[in-house]
This record gives C-alpha cells, sequence and structure tokens, in this order.
C-alpha cells in the first residue's frame, strides 16, 4: 500500500504578543494527529509560520521604539521556543512577511484580477488626523447608536450586541490618540466573494467541515455573501498590492497564503516538489486545523480565492473551541490569562498535553482546563495507573533474571485484547476523538493493574526471587505497559522516548503493536514522570497574575506622591501586603481636562479629571491636588491621559477636598513621570 501524502497546517500565531495556552491547545491536537499518520508510516509534513503584518504590527514597533522587522523576528523567536517547549514538531516554521509569501500573495492576486474577480471602489473611512492614518473597526471607540452605551467598538456594542458601522458611533474617538476622527475617502480593492456562492455552498457541504461549521455557513451562505475588502492604506506593514502606490494587502489575504509561503521553504530545503502538494486534482491530503473563530476566512475567502487561482482546496478544515480555565474564559482581570512559557517554568509540557488529549474530540465545543481535575487526571492515570505498571514490574525482573524477560506470558488473553484494541485506537486519532482513544487506552490500564494485583508477584518473589511465574507474571506486565505506551506515544513523545530506553528498544511504530517482547534484556526502571504538585499550579497563577500587574504598570512603577522626593531606590520597602489588600484598589484611566497652579503651594497642581460616564450614567469627573508642579507646567497637561486611583477616600486639604491620587514615578524634582496608559486607554477604563 502506498504512503498517503499528508499537508497539515494549524492557524498562524499573531506576531503581537506570546504564545498564550488557548495557541498551545490547537497546537497540541494538531501535532498529536501528526505524530500519529507518522507513526502509521504516512508521509506527512506539518506547516506553520507567524502572522506578521497589520496596522498592530506597526504600532507596537512604533512604540517600543524598534522597526517592524525587528519586533517580528523577536517575536517569532519566542513563539518558537514555546512551541518547543511544548514538543510540537513543526517540519517547518516560517512568517508571513516572507518572499515566499509575497510571491504567492502577488500571484494569487494577479490571477484574481485577470479573472475579473477583483473591485476597485472610494469608500468613505474615519482616519485619525493626529496620527494619520486610517482606523480599523477596533481602534475606534464611541456611544453604540442603538443603546448609547460609551466605550463601545466601531463594529459591535458590548451592551446590547448591535452590530454597526465606525460612523455610525455617537461621538467616535481614536483609542490611537484620543483625537476625534474625520471622514475621509479613500480607494479601496475589493474580492468579488459573492461571485462564489455556488462554488461554496458545494464545498461546504461536501464533508470538508465539521456539522456545526457546515450549518453556520450555511446561514451566511443563504443570506447573501458580500465583497472581501482586501486593501488597507498607507502607513501598514506588509505587502504593497502590485501595480499600486500606497496600497498595502490586508493582512488576512497574505495570511492564509502563509500556509502556502512555509510549505514551498520546506520545498526548497528538502527538495519535495510543491505542486503535487497545492495543484487542482492533487493526490496528497490538506488539513487546516483553526479555532472557530476564523472560519469564515478558511472556508469562504480562502477556497474561493485558491479555486480561481488555479489551486486545489482543502482537504478539510478542522475547527475547535476554544479554552477556558477553571469555567472562565481566559482573563487578564482573574490572573487565568497563561501564557506558554509562563506554564513550562512550573510544570511538565506533556501534563498539558496528555490533559488536553484526554478532553478533545472532533467538535467544535470549547474545553475547560479546570486545574483541579488536571492535577486529578494526571496523578491517577499517568502515575497512578500507566506508569505504576512499569514500577511494579521492573524491578522483580531486573533483581530475579538480570533484565530478561521471559520466554511465556501470563496474561496472553488480556494482551491479546490489548493487542487488539490498535485499530480501534487508531481510529479514534484518525477521527480527532482524542477523548475516545485515552478513555479505552486508560481501561486498558485499569486491567493490567488488576492483573498484577491479582497475580501478587511481590508474594511470590518474597519466597523465590527467580520463580517462573514471577518472570510470565512480570513480562506480561511489561508487554503490557510497551503497547499502552506505544498508544500514548502521538500524546506523550518525551516520556515515550524514555520509556523506549527502558525497555530497550527502537523508536516505536504502530506497527509494533502486533508483536511482544520475548526473552528480550530490558535497562533499569528510571522514573519515567512525577506527580503534579498542588504548588506548583500555584506558582503558575501567581506568576501570570504578576505578568498581568506587570503589564498594566507599564511604563514605569507606581509610587505614592509621598515617596516623589525620596532618592531613586533609597526608600525602604512598605511592609507586605496580601493580594486582597492589593485587590481593593481601583485603577482607573483619566484624562485631565483642566489643570492649575494651587496658590500658596509650592509642588501642587490643582487637576480635573474626566472619568467618562459614571454608574448613574452621567459624566464623572474628579478634582484632584497632586504633587508633580516641579515637572510640569499646567497647559503641558490638558488632554493627557493618567492613572487614578479612584477608590481613595476623599482628603480634606487646607486647598480643597482631593478625591483620588494620580500616579507617579521618578526620584523627585523635574524627573517626576505620570503614569501615561498605553494605546486604546479610555477615561474611566479599570486598570488590571
Amino acid at each position: 500500500m502506498s504512503k498517503r501524502k499528508i499537508l497539515v497546517t494549524s492557524a498562524l500565531p499573531y506576531a503581537n504578543g506570546p504564545i498564550h495556552l488557548g495557541h498551545v491547545l490547537e497546537a497540541v491536537q494538531t501535532d498529536i494527529w501528526v505524530r500519529f499518520q507518522k507513526m502509521r508510516g504516512e508521509q506527512c509534513i506539518y506547516v506553520c509560520a507567524d502572522d506578521a503584518h497589520g496596522t498592530a504590527i506597526m504600532l507596537r514597533a512604533e512604540n517600543e521604539g524598534i522597526t517592524a522587522e525587528q519586533l517580528i523576528a523577536n517575536v517569532k523567536a519566542d513563539h518558537q521556543s514555546a512551541y518547543d517547549g511544548f514538543l510540537i514538531d513543526f517540519d517547518n516554521y516560517h512568517s508571513t512577511h516572507s518572499d515566499e509569501n509575497r510571491h504567492y500573495s502577488e500571484t494569487i492576486y494577479k490571477a484574481l484580477r485577470a479573472n475579473n474577480r477583483i473591485a476597485v471602489r472610494n469608500i468613505t473611512q474615519l482616519y485619525d488626523p493626529e496620527k494619520g492614518l486610517f482606523l480599523a473597526d477596533r481602534f475606534v471607540k464611541g456611544t453604540c447608536p442603538k443603546c448609547k452605551t460609551d466605550d463601545q467598538y466601531g463594529d459591535n456594542c458590548e451592551a446590547c450586541g448591535a452590530t454597526y458601522s465606525p460612523n455610525d458611533l455617537i461621538n467616535p474617538r481614536s483609542t490611537l490618540s484620543g483625537a476625534t476622527p474625520v471622514q475621509r475617502e479613500s480607494e479601496h480593492y475589493f474580492f468579488k466573494l459573492p461571485e462564489f456562492t455556488d462554488m461554496l455552498k458545494a464545498w461546504t457541504r461536501s464533508g470538508t467541515l465539521q456539522e456545526q461549521v457546515t450549518n453556520k455557513l450555511s446561514e451566511w451562505l443563504d443570506a447573501g455573501l458580500q465583497e472581501w475588502d482586501i486593501s488597507r492604506d498607507a502607513p501598514y506593514f506588509g505587502f504593497e498590492i502590485p501595480d499600486t502606490t500606497g496600497k498595502y494587502f490586508y493582512v488576512w489575504l497574505d495570511a492564509p497564503i502563509g500556509y502556502m509561503a512555509s510549505f514551498q521553504q520546506y520545498c526548497d530545503r528538502t527538495g519535495t516538489n510543491f505542486d503535487e502538494y497545492w495543484a487542482p486534482g492533487s493526490d496528497a491530503e490538506l488539513y487546516h486545523f483553526i479555532g472557530k473563530d476564523i472560519i469564515n476566512f478558511h472556508a469562504l475567502f480562502w477556497p474561493a480565492m485558491l479555486s480561481d487561482a488555479g489551486y486545489r482546496t482543502p482537504t478539510a478544515v478542522f475547527a475547535h473551541g476554544f479554552m477556558t480555565v477553571n469555567g472562565k474564559k481566559m482573563s487578564k482581570s482573574r490572573g487565568t490569562f497563561i501564557n506558554g512559557h509562563t506554564y513550562l517554568r512550573h510544570l511538565n509540557p506533556e501534563y498539558l498535553r496528555y490533559f488536553l488529549a484526554s478532553r478533545l474530540g472532533n467538535g467544535v465545543d470549547d474545553l475547560d482546563l479546570n486545574l483541579d481535575e488536571f492535577v486529578n487526571k494526571i496523578n491517577s492515570d499517568l502515575v497512578g495507573k500507566l506508569v505504576n505498571i512499569a514500577s511494579r514490574c521492573a524491578g522483580f525482573i531486573t533483581r530475579g533474571f538480570d533484565g530478561m524477560l521471559g520466554q511465556q506470558v501470563e496474561a496472553s488473553a488480556l494482551l491479546a485484547e490489548c493487542q487488539a484494541a490498535a485499530d480501534d485506537i487508531a481510529q479514534a486519532y484518525e477521527q480527532r476523538e482524542y477523548q475516545r482513544g485515552i478513555r479505552q487506552i486508560m481501561l486498558l490500564a485499569d486491567k493490567a493493574n488488576q492483573f498484577i494485583a491479582e497475580q501478587a508477584p511481590w508474594t511470590l518473589a518474597k519466597a523465590n526471587p527467580q520463580d517462573p511465574r514471577v518472570q510470565a507474571i512480570c513480562t506480561s506486565g511489561i508487554n503490557l505497559f510497551r503497547l499502552l505506551m506505544l498508544y500514548l506515544k502521538p500524546v506523550l513523545p518525551a516520556m515515550a522516548e524514555k520509556a523506549e530506553r527502558f525497555l530497550n528498544v527502537p523508536a516505536l511504530e504502530w506497527t509494533a503493536s502486533t508483536t511482544l517482547l520475548l526473552s528480550h534484556k530490558i535497562n533499569n526502571f528510571e522514573p519515567l514522570i512525577t506527580r503534579v504538585e498542588q504548588s506548583s499550579i500555584d506558582a503558575m497563577l501567581a506568576e501570570a497574575a504578576a505578568d498581568i500587574e506587570k503589564n498594566a504598570q507599564k511604563p514605569a512603577a507606581a509610587t505614592v506622591p509621598q515617596a516623589i522626593d525620596s532618592p531613586l531606590g533609597k526608600e525602604p520597602i512598605a511592609d507586605e501586603i496580601e493580594y486582597p489588600d492589593f485587590a481593593k484598589v481601583d485603577l482607573r484611566i483619566a484624562m485631565i481636562i483642566e489643570a492649575s497652579y494651587v496658590e500658596g503651594a509650592d509642588k501642587l497642581l490643582q487637576l480635573t479629571l474626566d472619568l467618562g460616564i459614571g454608574a448613574d450614567g452621567k459624566p464623572e469627573t474628579r478634582n484632584v491636588f497632586s504633587g508633580i508642579r516641579s515637572a510640569y507646567k499646567p497647559e503641558d497637561l490638558k488632554g493627557r491621559l493618567t492613572v487614578l486611583v479612584a477608590n481613595l477616600k476623599p482628603r480634606k486639604m487646607k486647598f480643597g477636598m482631593s478625591e483620588g491620587m494620580v500616579l507617579a514615578a521618578g526620584p523627585g524634582g523635574s524627573d517626576i513621570w505620570l503614569l501615561s496608559p498605553d494605546h486604546g486607554a479610555q477615561p474611566g477604563m479599570r486598570v488590571i
């Protein structure tokens, strides 16, 4: 039988932040499937890349004072390090900011243009006159035109669920500069997606998608598709559209093309034929693993572009749900937004790989990382069941039989049952029903432990360490462990490698399930995995919370006004407080709308602060006296954002009532810096 040719991708992480556990969920799901295929002897190639274009990349690089190219290089290295830590075995990892991606983006665009699939027309957008750029929906906030809730993004209202155009917002403002946007016309390029409605109806209903996804896309297709805006105006970090000036491909046009680009780099390195995988009529299989939130890009825009540009469409697109932590959405405010490197500093990556596999099905339901269940699952299944089989038997073989397994087994029926399970477990992996496969493996592990307990080789060995029955029982146990470890190898590759050294066997392939180890010498048993300790979980969560607090304090650490005049680094640390004490502090973004000198006070400025809309639905302002006069002139502060301790009890001073405290840092004198929030902050927003 000839090998299957399979190309697999997972969604490209955006080069504007670290890998978090949501990314890890998808990468682990994909990696398990790929490792299984390779164990079966299939020709399976796994490629991915960083999604490296867009306004957000440009703005972050500008904020950090580096080039966009340097930023994406730094982030790519960090991403690859995190993925390596979780044992994700990419065959190639690239970047969308590459020569290969530019080539395929331009090639596909030119093919679409030649086929009259590109429309060009002027549109009106909101423009930031201070920042000098057109504003994407997420960079505009204002009052919802439907329910009148303030501080809503430019495309939908989180309060009432309404969708609208940024032009419909009441009192819109740029989250980048705080300026009031103006409407400006610009020429844009559109992909004529509605012309592919019939093709997409057929493709999405042909078994390429999960049923839930097909049903959702059917609603969109039946409601009517809209032309897709594929251009963005300068300034923008990306690829300039051929034969234009100052027009760039929208990041979501060249992001999926990044799969092709990464594969091309792999082909150039290995001599693989690109067209064998991407040409129309190819007998290769092409699979995309993605999150359910980006299904429209992968199951509507992507197959339509590919088919019209002369490439094959995906064999299937596999969508998964989101990850929650302890039943809640991953949240920075709750300290449950856990980055990959944070996890890896405290816990074994295979703990998470196994837990995710034990919960993953082939649907789009969300997956909850319940940390109590996580601890119990690892300690019960991997330590208490799987490793226990080997550890209970290995010592008797080593001490009584010089490490030599016997010629006979005691549990022939159980071993036959375990061997026969290979096909069902393989089918579970193939269909991405990992949960079902893990459940079957652990049922067999229970039977193996029950067999060993019933046979009690320790009792026999006590009377005669070289009793042939001891050798037969423990040979059975070691073989049961070997089969279970083989079945778990796609999930636990590092643990499997340790097991292979202990068993003294070559790398386990799936066909190894048909044989047993008899009259075979094994090596001394070494611990394969340790228990999860609650202290490690607590330390991970504490670090996650600390990371969030650290980011909230950028660009400088806050100090109270009384410490401003102290020499830098000389002020002793105050007495420790508990986290609940800190959590009582309500930090809010505030805009300074008035500032003035305070007569009779050498250090104070009087500030009038705008906190946005209060709980009563009315604008909320505060009067605050702040000891920053030596560093700021009143006229330089108007319109500036800062951070306010909003729930500080008002303090009566001889100059008037001070209703809070603005945060600043520095050694004093002219070196005092108000804490200024990052781009996107608005008055009234809470700092977390």
